[in-house]
């Protein structure tokens, strides 16, 4: 296994709108994340992935970006930046940005263009096409609902736009676009950023002809004609040739219904694309056949086989980002522990979970204080585009019984991420002395930093500790993964292995208590009990254990 520091390290997201406000106005910004600094340092991680701070109309939170090369002007100045990267540089840390070229803003100025004629020099930037008898030129639908075309008086032509109308898709296809692409990753790349995330990148190739979903319907899905597309692998290789592989980075592509064999790909050993990939698959075990809103109770069998098959398909091919939520996904205490009783130990069991499993670990703010899921009374109170373009679709068009969608916004929301961090238990968590953009969780009185940092026995000082270890051992970044006890109903243990060193990870996902027996064909001679989240006797015996409720243990055995 070759060794590489963005393998050894472990990420930090800030979603920069809701982390921490210097000036008041109610949304975070780049002085407040500066100011944050030494927390960050003291958790321990060594690269923040920093959420869009582009200029942007906001349409989607900043993955709308109308300049790429400009600051947004809530977020601050590009001085600011440059103080703010100074400052995570001087800790030691790393900075990796947000890669947004799927698509644009339908206010940069290319888009202004390219919607001016059909010969302006910038109408191939975008995705154009005439309508077909009198409809949208196919039946694809976007990410957040209704058509993914939009009709365009000016040219009498739709362009194409996966996610919202102000949202469109650039078009991939033009050696000029990727030329610009390019050259604007290199500007960032030379001002000492250290690493890209790249947003949904494996949709930038489209099927050719653009061809509709068969069987007729007017708006069908269609992800298998943008998804993981024909040119993808020769884009993204191009872009390495040119950009990424004269640079000493680390990459992350955003990949949407993505393979491991995909993966294999995209993150190849041989560092022809991409580092490592995130992966939907386990995101999508409490997604019934409706897709992300159709609910449906996830199976801890399911999550191990979907996390399992991500181990060991890559081993030996490529490497895994590892990841439980982030600021498109719920709190991940609400959604795979017990965020009532049990809040702090699953927290704990939960990051045990995840950080001792081979691949990069991803930290989404707040995790590391156990933040929970929110339940807002009004959908007014809510601002993601895809709830309310979804509510719209559901209730007011389709006339579903309302309380029923509210039930899935609360549990599967965006804006369940996007609370403001919970920094004390002053007004609005230490966030803003203003009035926030997003409203703070009620719950904040207990659950914030404050109070994290003082108690020893904290999330926090978990987590902490958890990141220690795997700058201390070897085996839990490099070793190989093998599940045990695989058809336990409570139990999610795994081993990880390297040279004669055997690390044995056991979880109970349940709220009752769980028999564990070792399998017989692991053998030691001694063993260290590393990390546990309830007080255990280093001396017991591990050949046969009861867990406690969400309880989580890993031993070194020699």
């Amino acid at each position: 296994m070759e060794k590489a520091w963005w393998k050894e390290s472990v990420v930090y997201q800030i979603y920069p709108r809701s982390f921490n406000d210097s000036n008041g106005d109610g949304v975070g910004d780049i002085k407040g994340i500066t100011e944050k600094m030494d927390y960050l340092k003291e958790l321990g991680v060594d690269v923040i992935w920093l959420s869009p701070v582009y200029k942007s109309p906001n349409d989607d939170n900043g993955y709308d970006i109308s300049d790429y090369q400009a600051i947004m002007d809530e977020f601050g100045t590009m001085d600011d930046w440059d103080e703010m990267l100074k400052e995570i540089h001087d800790r030691g840390m790393k900075l990796i940005m947000d890669l947004v070229v799927n698509h644009s803003s339908d206010e940069h100025k290319w888009f202004i263009e390219s919607r001016k004629s059909k010969d302006n020099p910038y109408r191939d930037y975008y995705i154009w096409r005439p309508g077909k008898n009198g409809q949208e030129p196919n039946n694809w639908t976007s990410f957040f609902s209704g058509s993914a075309w939009q009709y365009d008086e000016a040219t009498n032509e739709y362009y194409l736009h996966l996610f919202s109308k102000k949202q469109p898709d650039l078009n991939w296809e033009n050696p000029k676009l990727r030329k610009e692409v390019y050259d604007m990753i290199t500007w960032w790349l030379d001002r000492g950023v250290d690493g890209l995330r790249m947003d949904v990148i494996n949709l930038i190739s489209k099927a050719d002809g653009l061809p509709s979903v068969p069987g007729g319907k007017r708006y069908d899905w269609g992800g298998e004609f943008f998804m993981n597309g024909p040119r993808v692998h020769e884009y993204l290789q191009e872009m390495n040739r040119e950009v990424l592989s004269k640079y000493d980075i680390m990459t992350v592509g955003e990949c949407p219904g993505a393979s491991t064999e995909d993966a294999a790909k995209y993150a190849n050993l041989e560092g022809t694309e991409l580092n490592m990939i995130f992966t939907f698959e386990h995101m999508d075990l409490d997604s019934g056949p409706g897709g992300k809103w159709d609910l449906k109770p996830w199976k801890l069998n399911d999550l191990k086989e979907v996390m399992t098959k991500w181990q060991k398909d890559l081993e030996g091919k490529g490497w895994n980002s590892l990841y439980l939520n982030n600021h498109d996904q719920p709190r991940m205490v609400s959604r795979f522990g017990n965020d009532k009783e049990y809040r702090v130990e699953s927290a704990k069991m939960l990051g045990t979970f995840l950080h001792m499993m081979q691949g990069t670990p991803y930290i989404y703010q707040g995790e590391e204080l156990g933040m929970t899921n929110v339940r807002f009374e009004s959908l007014e109170d809510y601002n993601d585009i895809e709830i309310h373009n979804m509510y719209r679709e559901k209730v007011i068009e389709g006339g579903q019984d309302h309380n029923k969608v509210m039930e899935a916004i609360y549990i599967k929301g965006r804006d369940n991420a996007r609370t403001p961090m919970q920094w004390d238990d002053s007004e609005n968590a230490g966030f803003t002395t203003g009035s926030p953009w997003l409203k703070v969780n009620p719950n904040y009185k207990e659950i914030n930093a404050k109070n994290e940092l003082d108690n020893p026995q904290s999330i926090f000082h978990y987590y902490q500790k958890l990141i220690q270890l795997r700058k201390a051992n070897d085996i839990i970044v490099y070793g190989t993964y093998d599940l045990i006890l695989e058809e336990h109903e409570q139990i999610y243990a795994y081993t990880r292995t390297l040279d004669d060193q055997t690390l044995l990870v056991v979880c109970n996902f349940t709220v009752e208590d769980a028999d564990f027996e070792l399998p017989a064909h692991i053998h030691f001679k001694s063993n260290q009990l590393l990390i546990r989240n309830y007080d255990v006797q280093n001396s017991e015996d591990i050949s046969s254990m009861v867990l406690k409720p969400y309880e989580a243990r890993v031993y070194l055995l020699k």
